[in-house]
């Protein structure tokens, strides 16, 4: 299952079952979980931790170091969790001294030629189309799907179950359950479709849009908008979750609807 062509370094902990295909580079203080299959010409650098039944396509780069001046050597790490599929020449990179790892969760697609800079966090059930390029310090939560050849500006969040359309540059925090588009990237509406797919009522995809009108819709600043959302709807776990993200917002979000 592990080909004679490819280089593991002996202190490497590889899992029960994986697969190592001809002319890949395995380097120390690697830990590869069971059933993973990794195929030709990838390489991962120290500080990978890579979960089980993980699959790694051709030419991919896991932990190489950051690509930031401030780097200074620390020992820090790459997660990728269970059942991922990173797709050709994806390149991931460790952490700094910042938060030390870059993560990557559970049950992911990253498609061929994504990167994924330092101290990024991705949750779990993630999409991220071809060529996208996701800066430093970005967190994006569970389910958020990311459309082909968008870029991520350094420290953005995007919520969960949002969807950003393909080509766009995200300069603000995308709030969860929403669809980014346009330029600048603006509020196109509530994620609807993925909600209902991931099993949302449509009673609480409704609940969902008459939070965003107060935010996107009525002509009010965020600070006002959030005070009208808690005093006329009701509490709900969807409601807290986009309000909580509003309030912690550092870099601002996302324009309201633009004709």
């Amino acid at each position: 299952m592990i080909s004679n062509l490819s280089h593991i370094n002996e202190s490497a902990a590889i899992g029960e079952g994986v697969q190592i295909d001809p002319f890949t580079m395995i380097h120390e203080d690697v830990v590869i979980g069971e059933g993973t299959w990794i195929g030709s010409n990838v390489t991962i650098f120290p500080g990978a931790r890579i979960g089980k039944n993980c699959k790694i396509f051709p030419g991919a780069v896991i932990s190489a170091i950051p690509q930031d001046l401030k780097f200074q050597g620390e020992e820090t790490l790459v997660e990728i969790g269970d059942n991922t599929t990173i797709r050709e020449c994806v390149t991931i990179s460790r952490g700094t001294i910042d938060k030390k790892t870059t993560k990557i969760g559970s049950n992911c697609l990253l498609m061929a030629y994504v990167h994924i800079a330092h101290d990024c966090i991705v949750g779990n059930n993630v999409i991220i189309a071809n060529s996208v390029q996701v800066a430093g310090h970005v967190i994006v939560d569970d389910w958020a799907i990311i459309g082909g050849s968008s870029a991520i500006h350094q420290f953005v969040k995007v919520g969960m179950h949002s969807m950003i359309s393909g080509g766009s540059l995200v300069r603000k925090d995308v709030p969860p359950f929403t669809k980014a588009a346009r330029e600048p990237l603006s509020y196109a509406g509530v994620n609807s479709l993925g909600l209902r797919r991931r099993g949302f009522s449509s009673e609480t995809i409704s609940h969902i849009q008459d939070v965003y009108r107060f935010l996107f819709l009525n002509s009010l600043n965020n600070s006002r908008a959030l005070e009208e959302i808690e005093v006329n709807l009701p509490a709900t776990k969807e409601r807290d979750e986009i309000v909580n993200f509003i309030r912690s917002s550092e870099r601002g979000v996302m324009k309201g609807y633009i004709n």
